[in-house]
C-alpha cells in the first residue's frame, strides 16, 4: 500500500515520473514535486497493520528504528544516577500567584554536566495541576523578569542581543523572552510551567563541550545521537523529576517546544510515553514538516548548517529526501493515542506551514486505529482557523517563525479539552 500524492495537478502526468534533485529553496506551491509517502501501516516485511497490537508491538518499534538509524540517531539505553538538588521554594512568588521551585539535576558525582528546571504551579490549588515543560533558548531567567529566578551561567548562542554579552548572560536578560512565556495566564488557567535551558543539556554548536551530555556518552558511529535527541533526553529527565513532585499531575504532561526545540519536543514524546500531550510549534524540516516536499528548508540546508542536530547518516539523504525509509507523518503517528497539536505561521515559509499540516493529516490512520479523530480534512485552513476538533489539532497563525500569545491561547484551549481542567476566562488573543 502507498499514500500517493500529486500537485501542481496542470502538469502532464508524465512530469511525475521520477523526482527532481532540487537546489534552490522553493516557496512556490506550484513548483511542488510529486512525492509518495511511506506507508505507516505496513511493516518492513509487507504486511498490513490494522490492529492497536499489531502496531505497538511490530510496526511502532520498526519506526522508532528507522528514525534512530537515519535521522535523530540512537538515544543511549545506560541510565546515569541522577542527583536530585531542591534549591529554592518560594511559596509567593509573582506577587502570591505562583508557587517556584528551582530544582538541580546532577548527572555525575561531579557539578557539571547538570540541568536546571524552573517550575511555576498556581498558587491554591488542592490537587495536583496539569503542567507544561518545555526547553527554552536563552536560559530559565529569560522567560520571565521575576528576580528571583537564578541567572543562567552557560553560554548562550545568541551574542550581543537581550542582555547577552560575550555569550554569556547578563542581568539585562531577565525577562527579555517573556513575550514568548504568558506565565500569568497559564497560572490563571489552572496550569504549571516547566522549563529547562537547552544549553544545560547540550550547547547548541558544532563544537561540543566536556559539560554537554553527550561527554558522559561516547558513541561514536553513523548512527550516533545528535543534539535534537539529546535535547529530547533531557526533556524525559525532567520528567523523572515531575513525576515525583505530588503538586504536578503527572499524568497530564505538555511537552511543548519551539523551532528546533519543536523537533525535540516530538522525537521526546516518541520515546518517551509518558508525555500525555506533545506540541510542535514552528517546528519544520526536520520536526513535523514533511522531508518530501520540495518546499522550504530542505535536508541540504539543515545537514549543511546544523549537522550536528542529527546522526550522521542523515546527510545521506541531502538532496535524496525521497529515499527517506520515513517521513514526519510518521513521527507524529508515533504520539498516538495521545493529542497532539501543530502550529505554523503564514509567514514562516521556511518551515513549510502546508508540510506540517499534511504531515499531521497523513498520522491520522494510525489515530483511526484507537477510534479516535485526527485531522478531519486535508484542505489547509485559512489562518486563524482552528482545524482539529479531536486529538490532533493544528492552527495557522498570522505572521512569521515566532512563539506568540496567540499560539498559547490555541494550545491552552487544546490542553483545557484534552486535560478536561477547570476553565477561567481565557486571555485574549
Amino acid at each position: 500500500m502507498k499514500t500517493i500524492i500529486l500537485f501542481a495537478l496542470s502538469m502532464p502526468l508524465l512530469c511525475f515520473v521520477g523526482y527532481a534533485q532540487e537546489t534552490e529553496t522553493n516557496e512556490d506551491e506550484r513548483k511542488v514535486s510529486a512525492y509518495i509517502l511511506p506507508e505507516v501501516l505496513l511493516t518492513n516485511s509487507g504486511e498490513i497493520v490494522n490492529t492497536k497490537k499489531a502496531w505497538e508491538n511490530v510496526r511502532r518499534p520498526e519506526i522508532v528504528s528507522l528514525f534512530e538509524q537515519h535521522i535523530y540517531g540512537k538515544t543511549p539505553a545506560a541510565k546515569l544516577p541522577v542527583r536530585v538538588v531542591v534549591n529554592t521554594v518560594d511559596q509567593q512568588a509573582l506577587n502570591g500567584r505562583a508557587v517556584r521551585k528551582q530544582i538541580t539535576l546532577y548527572f555525575s558525582d561531579k557539578d557539571k554536566p547538570k540541568m536546571d528546571i524552573l517550575l511555576y504551579l498556581p498558587v491554591g490549588e488542592r490537587k495536583p495541576v496539569p503542567v507544561f515543560l518545555a526547553l527554552n533558548f536563552e536560559g530559565n531567567h529569560s522567560i520571565h523578569a521575576d528576580p528571583g529566578i537564578t541567572l543562567s551561567e552557560r553560554w548562550m548562542r545568541y551574542d550581543q542581543v537581550r542582555g547577552i554579552t560575550g555569550h554569556r548572560a547578563t542581568e539585562a536578560s531577565r525577562g527579555a523572552r517573556a513575550e514568548r512565556w504568558p506565565v500569568e495566564e497559564m497560572l490563571a488557567r489552572g496550569y504549571g510551567l516547566a522549563t529547562v535551558y537547552q544549553g544545560d543539556i547540550e550547547l547548541d554548536r558544532r563544537d561540543r563541550s566536556p559539560d554537554d551530555i553527550h561527554a558522559l556518552f561516547p558513541k561514536p558511529g553513523p548512527d550516533d545521537w545528535g543534539s535534537i535527541a539529546a535535547w529530547a533526553w533531557g526533556l524525559s529527565r525532567a520528567m523523572d523529576y515531575l513525576v515525583t513532585d505530588k503538586q504536578v499531575d503527572a499524568g497530564k504532561v505538555a511537552v511543548m517546544g519551539h523551532s528546533r526545540l519543536g523537533k525535540a519536543a516530538l522525537w521526546a514524546a516518541a520515546l518517551d510515553q509518558r508525555f500525555a500531550m506533545t506540541i510542535s510549534n514552528n517546528s519544520g524540516e526536520g520536526g513535523a514538516s514533511l522531508y518530501r516536499r520540495n518546499f522550504g528548508e530542505r535536508v541540504a540546508d539543515l545537514t549543511r548548517a546544523v549537522p550536528y542536530w542529527f546522526c550522521k547518516n542523515f546527510i545521506k539523504y541531502s538532496g535524496r529526501e525521497n529515499d527517506l525509509p520515513v517521513d514526519a507523518h510518521a513521527l507524529i503517528a508515533l504520539l498516538a493515542p495521545r493529542p497532539v497539536y501543530v502550529a505554523s505561521a503564514v509567514e514562516d515559509t521556511w518551515a513549510d506551514p502546508k508540510g506540517e499540516f499534511l504531515a499531521a493529516f497523513h498520522a491520522g490512520p494510525v489515530y483511526k486505529l484507537y477510534n479516535l479523530a485526527g485531522l478531519e480534512s486535508d484542505q489547509f485552513p485559512e489562518a486563524g482557523q482552528d482545524a482539529g476538533k479531536g486529538v490532533v489539532g493544528y492552527h495557522l497563525r498570522k505572521g512569521d517563525h515566532e512563539l506568540t500569545r496567540v499560539d498559547w491561547w490555541y494550545f491552552l484551549n487544546f490542553a483545557d479539552r484534552h486535560f478536561k481542567t477547570r476553565k477561567t476566562k481565557a486571555f485574549s488573543k
